[in-house]
């Protein structure tokens, strides 16, 4: 049986809300995770609309989210985060902002393709184009 097959576009998205607002849309799911990676990875273990053998994920044009949800977007969001977040995580936040403006660990896009091919997700396979 062939798995089912989704395409997402870097072309789409500038920010990690677009690139969740996105995906939503072309994985045609019941709910929005609207950038949090935490639900992003919940959806992505089935029920909320993908199907439940797994799929394919071909990302087009994936170099251009690489740059996109880059390190100053991925400083932007570490930045809202401390905003939002609860007091006792701030100062981890805080870290990680002072790593990324250093260039250093791992981007948003890194996060997305890690929790993508996590191995609790198996069943998904993500190509990268």
């Amino acid at each position: 049986m062939t798995k089912r097959t989704y395409e997402i576009d870097g072309n789409k998205s500038s920010t990690l809300e677009e690139f969740a607002d996105h995906v939503t849309a072309r994985l045609e799911l019941q709910t929005s995770w609207r950038g949090n990676l935490d639900a992003f990875n919940d959806i992505l273990f089935g029920g909320f609309g993908t199907p439940d053998d797994g799929f394919m994920l071909v990302w087009k044009n994936s170099e251009l989210s690489r740059n996109r949800l880059g390190y100053p977007e991925t400083i932007r969001w570490l930045e809202d985060r401390v905003r939002k977040c609860h007091p006792s995580n701030v100062e981890n936040f805080k870290q990680r902002i002072v790593v990324a403006k250093e260039h250093r660990g791992p981007t948003l896009f890194d996060m997305l393709v890690e929790i993508i091919t996590a191995p609790e997700h198996t069943d998904i396979e993500l190509r990268l184009e």
